[in-house]
């Protein structure tokens, strides 16, 4: 990597700064699962339908594509709506619930590697942001102790407050480009989703680097990534 090439690197939070992708999983698991058997929903969730509907997304948006895979329709809803609801809004609230009771209960440790990379780009002095559709961004931050490496944090809450679309839309990653003073031509996005690549190469930033955390290097690649790579101290 050289890294005077570029003015600002750019971060999704899930499965790139911090394991919580396995929280993630285990939740919307445990959610859909629950779901599918008490309507009787075929064919039942697998983890294949985490990474083709839900990965990267917003979580209502998650919820509205996993049930439309299974011709599914349910009201939308209120952000207000009880963890009970049968709504969009009620099912993604009930996920949200048990992230953060799994928060609660075990933590969650940043990966040495990306800590590393963030300790490499303080020296060059590069500035760095998180980019995550989590409504849970400042406290998954807070619990891994990163929040104040960040020099821009564009969550989910963010997002909605500021009407910007989710990926694989670029809007997100042009706003925290845009709050660091850099151009998108000069600034690096990673990702471990293909929504997430898929919006670095839409937004047309100087470079875009896939983490393969399980979706697969090809499916990266096809979807926008430049390069991928397994663990983000490869980069260091």
């Amino acid at each position: 990597m050289d890294w005077d090439r570029f003015g600002a690197v750019l971060f999704d939070m899930d499965g790139v700064l911090t394991p919580t992708v396995e929280i993630h999983k285990r939740a919307w698991h445990a959610l859909f699962t629950g779901y599918f058997d008490a309507h009787g929903v075929t064919p039942p969730y697998t983890e294949d339908d985490y990474f083709a509907h839900v990965d990267g997304r917003p979580r209502y948006e998650g919820v509205r594509e996993c049930l439309a895979s299974r011709g599914v329709q349910i009201p939308e809803g209120e952000p207000s709506d009880p963890p009970d609801a049968l709504t969009v809004c009620g099912l993604g609230n009930s996920k949200d619930a048990e992230v953060n009771r799994i928060l609660a209960t075990d933590g969650v440790q940043p990966y040495p590697g990306s800590i590393h990379l963030l300790d490499l780009l303080a020296e060059r002095g590069i500035p760095v942001a998180v980019v995550s559709s989590s409504r849970n961004t400042r406290t998954v931050l807070a619990a891994a102790r990163l929040t104040d490496r960040f020099g821009s944090i564009v969550d989910g809450v963010r997002a909605a407050e500021e009407h910007l679309p989710g990926k694989p839309k670029p809007d997100t990653y042009l706003r925290a480009a845009e709050d660091l003073g850099v151009p998108a031509a000069r600034a690096v996005v990673v990702e471990d989703a293909v929504s997430g690549v898929a919006a670095g190469r839409a937004g047309s930033f100087g470079l875009v680097i896939g983490v393969d955390r399980g979706v697969g290097a090809e499916a990266l690649l096809r979807s926008g990534a430049d390069v991928v790579v397994n663990d983000l101290e490869e980069l260091t």
